[in-house]
């Protein structure tokens, strides 16, 4: 009964993903921006990446554009299937190449910490980039938190 269930969430997030990319053809095209469209399902979301061509407008300064475009996707899926979706927009390699600077930033935080045994607050992320930075330093054996609203919430690494 249960891999029944699971199949059922697969094909819920293909169509999610298929929604998507749809979506995002049509704002490439309004855009007249050439890239591929590659979409997949990763654990308990779909997907969906642009790939090829020049994107850097599409990820704008430290990927605000993307996060945009991703809210709207969402709301384009939420339209069409009545469900909140978990979908994942990356654009150009942009939140894979974010992904491993964070992991970096936070394992150097975490030796940094460990050594002075001070707390140390970080920049302000969007959420993506917290929890990145938050696997990071559980990684390293230390906890974070984070403090602050939105959009100025931000993590802070604490000493054991």
């Amino acid at each position: 009964m249960q891999a029944e269930t699971t199949e059922v969430d697969v094909q819920a997030l293909e169509e999610e993903g298929e929604i998507a990319a749809d979506y995002i053809e049509g704002l490439l095209d309004i855009g007249d921006y050439d890239g591929d469209i590659d979409m997949d399902v990763e654990g308990e979301r779909a997907m969906v990446s642009v790939v090829g061509g020049d994107l850097d407008d599409l990820v704008g300064k430290r990927g605000e554009v993307l996060e945009a475009m991703q809210e709207l996707t969402r709301l384009a899926v939420h339209r069409k299937t009545g469900n909140r979706t978990r979908l994942m927009l990356d654009i150009g390699g942009y939140r894979e190449r974010r992904r491993a600077e964070l992991t970096r930033l936070g394992e150097d935080v975490a030796v940094e910490v460990k050594r002075s045994g001070e707390p140390k607050p970080l920049a302000p992320m969007t959420p993506f980039e917290r929890k990145i930075v938050h696997d990071a330093i559980a990684g390293a054996g230390l906890r974070s938190e984070s403090e602050g609203e939105e959009p100025s919430r931000y993590v802070v690494v604490l000493p054991t």
